[in-house]
């Protein structure tokens, strides 16, 4: 697994690697028994203290996604819910909306913050 850390981000670096974590294991890059690289390598290769790479790994296995193994690494301890079968044509919408957001000169952080202001609200209206 590599991970890219966003610094311009408005989301802390270990929340980023969190979510990357969470969609690995979702999107079946990662499966259950796989190892995460070490907070040594992935420190090296991006650049960030190998303390925010454990907290990071210290939330994943809080939430039960990951088990720490004395001497051996962290694995991915189970699997998260599939996506829908329909997952490939929302990915084709979704890379559509991608390239007209893009031609619209929104970045990666605009895209997410509309995303989440977006789903939010329908989450509000689903709810309520």
């Amino acid at each position: 697994m590599i991970f890219r850390v966003d610094r311009r981000a408005g989301t802390s670096v270990y929340v980023q690697l969190v979510q990357q974590v969470r969609q690995a294991v979702r999107m079946g890059r990662l499966e259950p028994g796989d190892r995460l690289p070490t907070a040594r390598e992935v420190s090296e290769s991006t650049g960030i203290n190998p303390n925010t790479v454990l907290k990071a790994y210290r939330e994943l296995e809080t939430a039960g996604l990951v088990e720490a193994r004395q001497g051996s690494g962290t694995y991915v301890r189970h699997g998260l819910a599939p996506l829908p079968e329909d997952a490939e044509g929302l990915r084709g919408e979704l890379a559509a909306w991608v390239a007209r957001a893009l031609a619209a000169g929104l970045d990666v952080s605009d895209m997410q913050a509309l995303v989440a202001e977006v789903a939010a609200s329908k989450e509000a209206r689903r709810v309520g």
